[in-house]
C-alpha cells in the first residue's frame, strides 16, 4: 500500500496487454514495476530478455524465487524515478518499456523515461484513465494541457483499451487504460531549444484561462505572435503543439536553470 500498488490480477486482461506488446525472442523488454510477476510470467514466456526495476524490497525475493532460474531474466531493486534508463540498451538495439505504474508516480515518471527517449523503442504503460486522456488530448479539449504537449513533442501516443478496477487487487477507485508511447525517430515539430518550449508550455499553462495575450506576457510580445500566424486572444488549450514549437523556436537565447520547467521530476 505504501507504493500505491495494485496487482493485475485478470488474465484476459493480462493476455490482451501481452497481445498489444507482442513480445519477439530477443529483444530487450525493461519492465517497471512487476509486483507478483502477472506480467513478468508471459514477457520470459515469449524469449525476450526481461530486466524488471522494483522498488518493493519485500517482493524482489518472491520475483527471484518464480523467475530466478530463467536464463533471461534479471530483477533490480531499485526507485524507478531515480534509476538511470539510459544504461539499459544491451548492444545496438532500443529496448522496449512496459509498466503497471503506480499512480502516483505516473505522470513524474512518464517525464524521467522521456529523458531516455533515444535509447527506447516503444513503452506499453497500465495508467489512470484520465492520465491517458491528458496524454493523447487534442487541442480544444478539456484534458489539453503540458502533459499532451510535451509528451506528444516526444512520442506517438496510441491509447489501446480501457481496464476495470476488478482486474486488480486491492481494486483502485479509479479506472484504467493501457497506451503505447513510440518515440519518434524524427521529431514532427523539432524545437531549437527542448527546455525553453517546456518553459513556455509551462508559463501557458499555469494560466490556462487567461488569452495568450496575457499567459505569455514578458515572454513575446503580441505582435511576435500576429507574424507566426498565432491569434494572441485565444486560451492556451487552443494551440496546438507546432504552435507552441513556432513561439518556442521565434524566442532568442536560453531559458536559465533558474526558469526551467516546473514539470513534476
Amino acid at each position: 500500500k505504501r507504493f500505491g500498488q495494485n496487482f493485475l490480477r485478470d488474465s484476459n486482461v493480462i493476455d490482451k496487454i501481452i497481445a498489444a506488446i507482442a513480445p519477439r525472442p530477443g529483444q530487450h523488454i525493461v519492465e517497471i514495476g512487476p509486483g507478483e510477476g502477472a506480467l513478468s510470467e508471459a514477457l520470459l514466456a515469449s524469449g525476450a530478455q526481461l530486466t524488471t526495476v522494483e522498488i518493493d524490497r519485500d517482493l524482489v525475493p518472491h520475483l527471484l524465487l518464480r523467475f530466478g532460474l530463467a536464463d533471461n531474466f534479471k530483477v533490480i531493486q531499485a526507485d524507478a524515478l531515480l534509476h538511470d534508463f539510459s544504461q539499459m540498451r544491451l548492444g545496438d538495439e532500443k529496448f522496449r518499456v512496459v509498466g503497471n505504474l503506480p499512480y502516483n508516480i505516473s505522470t513524474p515518471l512518464l517525464f524521467h523515461l522521456l529523458d531516455s527517449a533515444a535509447d527506447i523503442a516503444d513503452m506499453h504503460f497500465m495508467l489512470q484513465k484520465e492520465v491517458v486522456q491528458r496524454m493523447a488530448a487534442t487541442p480544444g479539449s478539456k484534458h489539453y494541457g503540458r502533459l499532451s504537449i510535451m509528451v506528444q513533442y516526444a512520442c506517438r501516443v496510441d491509447p489501446l483499451f480501457e481496464v476495470p478496477p476488478g482486474a486488480f487487487y486491492p481494486a483502485p477507485k479509479v479506472d484504467s487504460a493501457v497506451l503505447r508511447l513510440t518515440p519518434w525517430q524524427q521529431l514532427p515539430h523539432p524545437a531549437t531549444d527542448p527546455s525553453r518550449l517546456a518553459h513556455i508550455v509551462n508559463a501557458a499553462f499555469q494560466q490556462r484561462r487567461k488569452t495568450l495575450r496575457n499567459a505569455l506576457k514578458g515572454i513575446i510580445s503580441e505582435e511576435a505572435l500576429t507574424l507566426l500566424q498565432i491569434d494572441s486572444k485565444m486560451r492556451p488549450e487552443n494551440l496546438s503543439l507546432a504552435d507552441y514549437v513556432a513561439i518556442s523556436n521565434a524566442i532568442p537565447g536560453q531559458i536559465t536553470e533558474s526558469h526551467a520547467p516546473k514539470f513534476p521530476k
